[in-house]
């Protein structure tokens, strides 16, 4: 995956594989040390040897015999007892089990992807609310069900863009404040094996590791997994509306849009490059950010079929999750990551989209006309006369200004009920049907200068 794959699906600062899991789990183990240290149930200074051991270099999960025991922990906690004093063994692992510290280095990675994630989509609404301002006048033809509808200014659709990336950013911080929490409840949920200290450990781990501490452990309720990953999802699905929108608008048939060339040393293979097309130049940021995003729903989907945990300790439903979290976690991040590259370079077409509108002979201020003149004809009898008028331009490819003006039965009918040509031509402008546009990019922006999401 790393050396083939990686480079699309495993883009980012923060590496999400078997030596990222590893690292995380001896960070749970090393910070249950310290907590027993602080406690006073294990020798002074047990906790900083156990950490000082905890490195993932100094082990190799092939030797954990994971196939003898279903999860990696039993055999890493043996492994790390034995990198350790004799006097200090004790404090490996006391009063956990197995689940305790893989969902505790579920969080841990989560904490640090979310972070990543965080700054990149903080880097991609950055961008977005530069084109937003820079193109707040830059009409272009408006789309719906993939056909033209109405102008629309390029400003309000990276405007959208920015709010969507803003929320995301929302929903990210407030997982990351409120539901990484530290996982410690022992056998089956009661910290049995540590007595009246139990509770008192468990405060003191969480304390360690910077994670919030739960009103009890959370084995079988597995909301918080939930709420990552749908954190996550909800941010993927941001950027896989982003990089859609691109990769239709960099169609050459449309090229209001194009990805910026990072460049690179002369002769190497160039970004956008077909191995069979010399001429092609596709849009590979915004392709790959789809190919991230489209694996994400199905991730999402088995890990809420996998919430189902039943009694103290799912047969299963626990070791499901592992692999669609993982995946879920490196994908949203890569996304991310391409994304904050993405917007920063992307090129607009302002002329291509003036004459993109302009192609459009004036067919799509129709709904404008009809209400220029449904005030004196009334909307049914309104609506049928530009719905002639559209279909007699659309098929003779005149534009419909003149269809409205030469055709005597339309000119008439509007001479007779006080429509004068001056005002049909106003209603097919496209900078006079804009609505709201410039208010809502100035909402859109002043929500994100207040966002404040890190």
């Amino acid at each position: 995956m790393e050396a083939v794959f990686g480079g699309v699906f495993g883009r980012g600062d923060v590496a999400v594989g078997d030596m990222a899991w590893l690292q995380a789990m001896l960070d749970a183990e090393a910070g249950l040390a310290r907590a027993l240290e602080r406690a006073g149930l294990v020798p002074a200074g047990a906790g900083q040897t156990v950490t000082a051991a905890a490195s993932a270099a100094n082990f190799d999960p092939a030797t954990f015999g994971i196939e003898l025991t279903g999860n990696p922990v039993p055999g890493l906690a043996r492994a790390l007892a034995r990198q350790v004093p004799a006097a200090v063994a004790g404090a490996v692992h006391r009063g956990a089990t197995s689940q305790d510290i893989i969902d505790t280095a579920m969080m841990l990675l989560a904490r640090q992807v979310i972070s990543a994630t965080l700054a990149d989509l903080a880097q991609a609404a950055e961008a977005a609310a530069g084109l937003a301002v820079r193109h707040r006048g830059t009409i272009m033809i408006g789309r719906t069900l993939l056909q033209q509808a109405v102008p629309v200014t390029f400003g309000l659709v990276a405007a959208g863009w920015l709010t969507a990336l803003d929320e995301a950013r929302g929903g990210l911080a407030s997982v990351r404040a409120t539901r990484l929490a530290v996982q410690f409840g022992g056998a089956a949920g009661t910290l049995a094996s540590l007595g009246a200290d139990g509770p008192r450990v468990a405060a003191l781990m969480a304390e360690e590791l910077g994670l919030a501490l739960p009103v009890l452990p959370w084995h079988t309720d597995r909301l918080r997994i939930l709420d990552i990953s749908t954190s996550l999802a909800r941010a993927s699905a941001v950027l896989g509306k982003i990089a859609r929108d691109i990769t239709l608008l960099a169609q050459n048939e449309i090229g209001e849009l194009r990805e910026g060339d990072p460049g690179g040393p002369p002769g190497e293979i160039r970004r956008g490059g077909s191995s069979a097309m010399p001429h092609k130049r596709n849009p590979v940021a915004a392709v790959a950010m789809l190919g991230c995003t489209r694996q994400v729903p199905g991730l999402l989907a088995t890990l809420a079929a996998s919430a189902e945990h039943e009694q103290q300790r799912a047969a299963g439903a626990w070791h499901a999750e592992w692999e669609p979290y993982t995946a879920l976690l490196r994908l949203t991040q890569s996304a991310a990551t391409w994304g904050a590259e993405l917007l920063p370079g992307l090129v607009v077409d302002t002329p291509r989209m003036a004459a993109n509108l302009a192609a459009t002979e004036g067919l799509p201020l129709a709904e404008h006309v009809t209400a220029l003149i449904s005030g004196v004809l009334g909307a049914p009898r309104a609506h049928d006369l530009v719905a002639r008028a559209s279909e007699r331009a659309a098929s003779s490819g005149l534009l419909l200004r003149d269809v409205l003006l030469g055709l005597p039965e339309l000119a008439d009918t509007l001479a007779a009920a006080g429509i004068t040509p001056e005002q049909v031509e106003a209603a097919l402008e496209p900078a006079g049907y804009l609505g709201a546009t410039q208010v809502f990019i100035d909402a859109a922006l002043a929500a994100h200068g207040g966002s404040g999401h890190g």
